[in-house]
């Protein structure tokens, strides 16, 4: 399947690049753009602070919830990915995120960072997997 006439479909690792750099630019739009309408979004994966129940954010609204809630309400978030695996439709980016809040101080942890791309070019998932208890500050 391919995209606008000539211009193949971006791949999951496309997707996730732009999904980071929209992140670390503060773009709002940019980043909920990349999301087909029934994309979930599970930051992380299982039960959190951010999804008490560990059902995911699900469609627009939600996932524009998430982003206000808890990637706006930082100062700054950095990707440093070490590792990128591209299976498919799917990669498995390795690395760390730092968050700087907007009071001072940053914390990093690492995680594996996970994109899949949905037959519509776009942001099907994103499922993070980091543990909370490995969160670490860092200034």
């Amino acid at each position: 399947m391919s995209g606008p006439v000539g211009h193949a479909l971006p791949t999951a690792r496309d997707l996730g690049l732009a999904s980071m750099a929209a992140v670390e630019a503060g773009d709002r739009a940019a980043w909920l753009a990349l999301f087909a309408d029934d994309a979930v979004v599970q930051d992380p994966v299982g039960p959190s602070a951010f999804d008490p129940e560990g059902a995911g954010h699900h469609g627009p609204e939600e996932i524009a919830a998430f982003y206000d809630n808890v990637i706006g309400a930082n100062e700054s978030i950095r990707f440093d990915i070490r590792q990128s695996f591209l299976c498919g439709d799917e990669v498995a980016n390795v690395g760390v995120i730092r968050i700087g809040f907007a009071g001072g101080g940053a914390v990093e942890v690492d995680g594996v960072y996970c994109y899949r791309r949905g037959p519509d070019g776009k942001l099907a998932s994103l499922r993070a997997f980091w543990e909370a208890d490995q969160i670490r500050s860092v200034g």
